[in-house]
């Protein structure tokens, strides 16, 4: 398939379907850390956008060199995806609960140490939220590289802007949904697991 008009089209359309797990945990991360810097929320974003173009370029490999085993672990996927987001979900949902002590959140002043979002989580939640898009491999098969590279890189930038997206719109409800952002957000990372693994 050479470098074409109906390339840039699938590839956006594939960016904005793929990104949606992506953007909903952007959402959350917003929740969980409403005082989020642009700077960091870039590098947060850009993450997402990283993995997010290069599982489809791992499956797109894996597909041309050993689609015999991709078959065979392509079932486990949303398994790993599904326990990830939902061990991650689980204990913001526990933390939450343990913090939700609205009235005394005032006396206390602002207390956000415990509402910072850590390299190693992000970096769990960029594998747990792009490991389904492996998948994405069997639907650009046909691809030759450069149009899967070219396909990767619009995906991953698609990825980037709607989680920008995500983080702002978490940022506002997180400042007025106060302490029960976290258990907001553990919720929606079960959910969105559960989701992976039914669909």
């Amino acid at each position: 398939m050479d470098i074409s008009f109906l390339l840039l089209v699938n590839s956006l359309l594939l960016g904005m379907g793929l990104a949606m797990d992506a953007f909903s945990v952007s959402l959350v991360n917003g929740l969980y850390e409403p005082k989020m810097r642009f700077k960091k929320a870039l590098k947060m974003t850009g993450a997402f956008a990283v993995f997010q173009g290069l599982m489809p370029l791992i499956g797109w490999a894996l597909v041309h060199t050993a689609a015999e085993y991709f078959v065979k672990i392509q079932p486990f996927i949303p398994i790993a995806a599904f326990i990830i987001l939902s061990i991650i979900g689980l204990k913001m949902l526990i933390e939450g609960i343990s913090h939700v002590k609205c009235k005394n959140k005032d006396k206390d002043g602002n207390k956000e140490e415990h509402k910072k979002l850590t390299p190693k989580l992000l970096l769990i939640q960029a594998i747990a939220t792009s490991i389904d898009a492996l998948s994405v491999g069997f639907t650009i098969a046909e691809y030759k590289v450069i149009p899967a590279i070219i396909c990767a890189a619009i995906i991953a930038a698609v990825t980037q802007v709607i989680c920008l997206i995500g983080v702002k719109i978490g940022k506002k409800a997180g400042s007025w949904l106060s302490c029960y952002a976290s258990m907001l957000g553990g919720i929606i990372l079960i959910g969105i697991g559960i989701e992976i693994l039914v669909l």
